[in-house]
């Protein structure tokens, strides 16, 4: 099993390479997306998560595949959850 190191949330590379470099604001963002700027901060800060529409949306407005943002979204959750692996109780059934 390979180990994942710490990756980036979604919400960071749309602050750090979506917004920040072409100068868009939050507020911009969200009307261009169609969403609330309540809903894009939650995401821009982490607290949010890219559902399958917003990662067409974000497809749609910041270019990269929407399958690409849900693979972030997913890579993260996964490294959330690497502590918890032991603590699940699921296990293997054995072959009879």
């Amino acid at each position: 099993m390979t180990t994942m190191h710490n990756p980036a949330h979604p919400g960071e590379i749309i602050r750090e390479l979506c917004l920040g470099p072409k100068d868009i604001s939050v507020a911009d963002a969200a009307k261009q997306l169609g969403v609330s700027r309540k809903t894009l901060y939650k995401i821009i800060n982490g607290k949010g998560s890219v559902t399958p529409e917003m990662a067409l949306r974000l497809e749609l407005v910041f270019g990269s595949t929407a399958q690409t943002w849900l693979n972030m979204q997913t890579t993260y959750d996964l490294w959330l959850l690497k502590d918890k692996r032991k603590a699940l109780k699921a296990a293997l059934r054995k072959a009879a």
